[in-house]
């Protein structure tokens, strides 16, 4: 199967064969005829299989070819992502594969300033990129009226209820038109995901293209004992002896991404981290060297699992385990994209054993395990408990829906809107699928 075969327009088509692909991802193959279809839509695939463009190339075939309403134009589209970088990767795909096309979109996200994004609204957008907080922010203010939506999209729900999104979620459904298609993509689903579907969505269509939170099967996967307090010597042996050149690092907090990332430059390995206490400046400037092959390593927190698209990233270490199983899925899932080779590592200590098992559980396989000559663990090391990595809000307000931080500031800044994207890495790859 090519495009040609999925129905899409002679511009979509051009803009697809201008980024040199040719041919749609399973997922793409599914979910583009029956968006075009008008259909409601609940799909999910493995992370880095080419999500965004499923709904992204007939999201605006729609758009096209319907007339908007006479007068000013108003948000025909709302796509709604868990964080900045990915809402700017979702941005990117509209602006590529929409280049032929007479449509408008624009990103809105926290943690920039909001008066440039009230001009880009007033003046008239078609498609709307926005994380919850910031969407809720211009809602406040007056400067955003979504009473015209036709279409609602949900990008990486899981990750939305996983963050603490599900009462603003449900606070911008109250504000669209009842009559509207509805898409929810999601690299895993849950029952959750599935409760919250039924709850707005109308005889969605189900497509899965792989088992539920599968790993790629394009990522080389094992797992090195080591004693904790020895995991940045056997980090920096194992990028060393092997010559990795654009790394990955996986640690469950921003102090331990800040510590790993000075332990790592005074072993003369240049890292840089890239977590939600930086600044929007530096986190942007953080991508873009990692990207370019400025810096060897990018140490990151969760928050920065989804959305990072780093053409042919070679590989991911898990320096800390995470305490969700479900998170190790999209922490790997930054390497092995677009059908390219991957490999993760994950540096597990007596204390994260049980952790282990929880991933093991959910891959539904166990993680091959290797002992690094030098580094065996010390078996006289007891197990100390692993504090739970999840943000609690600030002062114990339980009725804060968002996690790790208070409600929402005053200048629209979300604390759990993680970093834009920046643009694709400069170098050049093969392409003949897995578009967005």
């Amino acid at each position: 199967m090519t495009f040609n075969d999925l129905g899409l327009s002679t511009e979509l088509l051009r803009a697809v064969s201008d980024q040199g692909y040719s041919q749609p991802t399973p997922i793409q193959a599914k979910a583009i005829p029956a968006v075009l279809e008008g259909r409601d839509i609940l799909a999910g695939a493995q992370t880095g299989t080419g999500k965004t463009a499923g709904f992204t190339l007939p999201l605006l075939q729609r758009l096209s070819a319907q007339k908007p309403a006479r007068g000013p134009r108003h948000v025909r589209a709302l796509v709604l992502t868990p964080t900045r970088e990915l809402a700017a990767q979702v941005g990117e795909s509209i602006a590529t594969y929409g280049r032929h096309l007479p449509l408008r979109s624009t990103v809105i996200f926290g943690g920039v300033n909001i008066r440039p994004q009230i001009q880009t609204l007033r003046n008239g957008v078609d498609i709307l990129v926005a994380t919850p907080g910031r969407l809720l922010d211009h809602v406040g203010q007056k400067t955003l009226d979504l009473s015209k939506v036709e279409t609602l999209v949900l990008d990486e729900a899981d990750r939305m209820l996983d963050m603490g999104f599900i009462h603003d979620i449900r606070k911008v459904l109250a504000l669209l038109p009842k009559q509207r298609q509805n898409l929810l993509f999601s690299a895993t689903f849950s029952d959750e995901i599935k409760k919250l579907a039924d709850g707005f969505m109308t005889a969605p269509q189900l497509i899965e293209v792989a088992r539920r939170n599968t790993a790629a099967e394009a990522v080389n996967q094992v797992v090195h004992m080591v004693d904790k307090k020895r995991k940045r010597a056997l980090l920096s042996r194992l990028v060393s002896t092997n010559n990795w050149r654009q790394v990955l690092v996986f640690t469950r907090t921003k102090h331990g991404a800040n510590r790993l990332t000075r332990q790592l430059e005074q072993d003369g390995i240049s890292a840089v981290a890239i977590h939600g206490n930086k600044s929007q400046g530096a986190r942007t400037k953080a991508l873009a060297d990692f990207k370019a092959g400025k810096v060897r390593m990018l140490i990151a927190t969760d928050i920065a699992a989804r959305g990072l698209d780093i053409d042919q990233l070679p590989q991911v270490v898990n320096f800390e385990l995470p305490n969700v199983p479900e998170d190790y899925v999209h922490r790997i899932g930054r390497t092995g994209r677009a059908g390219n080779a991957g490999e993760a590592v994950s540096l597990v200590s007596i204390d994260e054993h049980k952790l282990l098992r929880d991933i093991e559980k959910v891959l539904n396989r166990k993680v091959s395990q290797v002992t690094i000559e030098g580094f065996e663990p010390d078996p006289s090391i007891k197990a100390e408990p692993i504090q739970n990595g999840r943000q609690k809000p600030a002062g114990g307000n339980k009725n804060n829906s968002r996690r790790g931080g208070s409600s929402r500031p005053k200048n629209g800044r979300n604390a759990s809107e993680s970093p834009a994207r920046t643009g694709r890495a400069a170098a050049a790859r093969p392409k003949t699928s897995c578009v967005g």
